[in-house]
């Protein structure tokens, strides 16, 4: 395919612009000469040969609406498009974030009411919703820790984070000051309690844990986990990327987590990334409600306004209140489908990742054989052994046979990690489809190993050198 340069013709031109009526001025003597750029050198075409251009790179896009993301809810599941058409209603694009409290009636109790489900669901007190993702609802969560033994006159100078983490928790946490101490798991994928012992003391102030961890595994020992932690006078917080498995079935305020951090863009419907932004509201329990940050609706009788009357609050985290758009979608997400619904969704995205962990088990290496909640974590140190092929060749492997590869090399604590998360959207033929290509694949790397490797042969690009392509990105075309 032609890049729209090669495909350039002196002259040509997308648009014909009838003579004007106005008497010319000379420019020079209105614009700086230095200013008027004359040597753009931008492709010329005619309107057809440009819509049919960009028409075609479409196509070449993967998207939701294309096929299958085996790497899940991190940013590619279905979501309803009921919920776009709802952030689109003029109500909520064309109110100015700033407009007095008695203008934003509706808008206040859509986010008060979200807050309210939120901490239904979670078992939680109450919700902040200004963090705009994920990572910074985490550094929002520790700055409430924070708070909380300064209050009480404790200066804790250490955070616990197990070695399933996500990367984003020790940078939160050394954003905050403390000092980051790792957890290890044991045989099971759970944390080690033994060495969690051993690293609970007075000068802790708290867990971070993900539950479900990032292989997939719920923390069979929470009760206990949650005793040594609050044994020590810790705070127990819960990192909810994963959420996608526990909504309708579980509470994490239950499990005695006192903090949890959601991402509505994950589990409540809000594509982001390239697909839009995020939002990472937390939620606490009662004792650390004081801390959230400022502005907080309030509601008094029938109506609705901004408060910041919370002395002891940790302050504004962001511009305005949070991306409101996003909250929208959440909101409309959570009232359209119920907490029967909710339950649905989070039984459906279990029992779809076990079926793909039975299908795949006998081709690929289980490092942690256990029932696996929303996302099954394979290895392919099997493949390496037999045959060289590695988990990286068998992702691209997967772009011939029009899947988006699952994410890989992730978590760090499982060698030549596939983790694969197939969501609650997805059908059983479709889930099949993706299991027969895994194990054409695992079959290719026993019989023909060269051929993985050489993958992808069937993409407009080949195979790219990552390193060279992370640290000297080409991202400008020159004619020669």
């Amino acid at each position: 395919m032609e890049l729209i340069f090669e495909m350039s013709r002196p002259g040509r031109t997308a648009g014909s612009i009838p003579a004007s009526d106005v008497p010319e001025v000379d420019l020079d003597r209105i614009i700086d000469a230095a200013l008027l750029r004359e040597d753009l050198d931008l492709p010329e075409l005619a309107e057809v040969d440009i819509v049919r251009h960009y028409t075609r790179l479409s196509r070449r896009n993967f998207g939701v609406d294309v096929g299958f993301y085996p790497l899940g809810s991190c940013t590619m599941k279905y979501n309803p498009k009921i919920n776009e058409n709802a952030a689109r209603l003029d109500g909520f694009t064309s109110l100015h974030p700033y407009v007095s409290d008695g203008f934003a009636q509706g808008n206040l109790q859509l986010l008060y009411e979200l807050a309210c489900d939120l901490s239904e669901i979670c078992g939680m007190a109450d919700f902040t919703l200004q963090p705009a993702a994920g990572a910074h609802g985490e550094l929002t969560g520790v700055m409430v820790i924070k708070k909380h033994f300064e209050k009480r006159g404790e200066k804790r100078s250490t955070i616990l984070i197990p070695d399933t983490a996500h990367g984003t928790n020790p940078a939160s946490v050394a954003l905050c000051g403390f000092q980051v101490a790792t957890v290890r798991s044991n045989a099971e994928g759970g944390v080690d309690l033994d060495h969690l012992r051993a690293l609970m003391s007075s000068d802790v102030a708290g867990l971070m844990l993900t539950n479900p961890n990032t292989l997939g595994l719920f923390e069979r020992n929470i009760d206990e986990v949650s005793a040594i932690v609050h044994g020590k006078g810790g705070l127990l917080y819960c990192d909810g990327a994963n959420a996608n498995a526990l909504v309708g079935v579980t509470r994490p305020g239950d499990l005695g987590f006192d903090i949890i951090q959601l991402n509505l863009h994950k589990t409540f419907s809000t594509p982001h990334g390239c697909g839009g932004p995020g939002s990472g509201p937390v939620g606490v329990k009662a004792h650390l409600a004081p801390f959230l940050p400022v502005p907080r609706v309030l509601k008094e009788g029938g109506r609705y306004r901004w408060s910041d009357e919370f002395p002891d609050s940790i302050g504004r985290i962001r511009s305005f209140y949070g991306n409101f758009s996003v909250m929208v979608k959440a909101y409309t997400y959570i009232r359209s489908i119920g907490a029967v619904g909710l339950k649905r969704v989070s039984e459906s995205a279990v029992l779809n990742a076990n079926y793909v962990k039975e299908r795949l088990r006998p081709y690929f290496q289980l490092p942690y054989d256990r029932i696996c909640m929303h996302e099954c974590v394979f290895s392919g140190e099997k493949q390496v052994q037999e045959s060289g092929v590695h988990t990286s060749d068998i992702a691209k492997r997967l772009l011939d046979y029009g899947f988006h590869p699952p994410t890989i090399y992730f978590p760090l604590i499982v060698r030549e990690a596939i983790m694969i998360e197939p969501t609650e959207t997805e059908s059983k033929e479709t889930l099949d489809e993706f299991c027969e290509a895994m194990i054409s694949i695992a079959k290719e790397a026993k019989e023909s190993p060269g051929l993985v490797k050489s993958a992808p042969l069937t993409t407009p690009v080949k195979r790219l050198d990552d390193v060279l392509a992370a640290r000297k990105p080409d991202v400008c075309w020159t004619l020669c």
